[in-house]
């Protein structure tokens, strides 16, 4: 499918408007991670506007589309997403990681929306793999979509999971890897480096998309490539930036994990509000 230069746009102001919620919520509870939800804006923005199947007036319905954060981290972007689709009223998002909130600081199944609690890195392949199973056995057309963090793939279980999605030809299950290059200890080839990661991807039997994460052009084409896939798992290795879309939060890894104070919140709405 072409998208028009008009949809593109479009999708461009969602993205700035879904930025700026999360620095607001992030400055609002005082703490969170802002680096790895802004990295991840684009291409989450293009799945839940454009590709995502799913009634938000009927969240059990039987044949939407599963998506789960396995960077569970990043749930600010996914509540910002899920307010934006009505899941919930945006006023909600003023109380995250408030005691006794739907909206925690890792997802849980009392949001709406959310599909299972996360946030344990390393284990949400596992549970998309379950996920594309069921929907097999069922025999339901639904696809699963799993956000994975860069510095998450250096867990055991997430290859024990992608040998599992091979072996079972699981061409419903696409896994999206947030490749920030960043991890909470620092830089991920410093850390633990992960590269080829391509290739292992490859390697274990998967179908391999490598993209601009914040291109929309790309991102769209990847999903694209996906939905035509019918032998293997697709991963898309997104290539993106830590802190995409505010200048003194990009590769910057103090803000993995440290929300913005009230005065960078207000310099990082003033950049978003220019932001072209």
């Amino acid at each position: 499918m072409n998208y028009s230069e008009q949809e593109i746009e479009e999708l461009k102001e969602k993205a700035r408007e879904i930025r700026r919620l999360i620095i607001q919520m992030l400055v609002h509870a005082g703490s969170g991670h802002p680096g790895g939800s802004l990295s991840a804006v684009e291409i989450m923005t293009a799945l839940f506007f454009k590709k995502l199947n799913c009634r938000p007036n009927q969240i059990d319905w039987p044949e939407r589309d599963r998506v789960h954060f396995s960077k569970g981290h990043a749930c600010p972007l996914l509540y910002a997403l899920l307010s934006k689709l009505g899941y919930f009223p945006q006023e909600e998002l003023w109380n995250l990681r408030k005691l006794h909130s739907s909206l925690q600081g890792h997802p849980d199944r009392r949001t709406p929306g959310v599909e299972v609690s996360s946030g344990s890195l390393g284990q949400g392949l596992s549970v998309a793999v379950g996920m594309a199973l069921a929907g097999r056995l069922d025999r339901r057309g639904y696809k699963v979509y799993c956000l994975l963090g860069d510095g998450e793939v250096q867990e055991g279980e997430v290859w024990e999971a992608a040998m599992s999605a091979s072996f079972f030809r699981l061409s419903n299950l696409c896994a999206i890897l947030d490749y920030n290059k960043f991890q909470i200890d620092g830089r991920i080839r410093e850390v633990m480096d992960i590269e080829p990661i391509v290739k292992k991807w490859e390697a274990f039997g998967w179908s391999v998309i490598e993209i601009d994460g914040h291109n929309f052009t790309q991102i769209l084409s990847a999903f694209e490539t996906f939905e035509a896939e019918k032998e293997k798992p697709t991963i898309i290795v997104a290539h993106t930036i830590k802190g995409k879309g505010v200048s003194f939060m990009e590769n910057v890894g103090d803000f993995h994990g440290r929300a913005p104070t009230e005065e960078e919140g207000k310099r990082a709405l003033l950049e978003l509000e220019g932001d072209g």
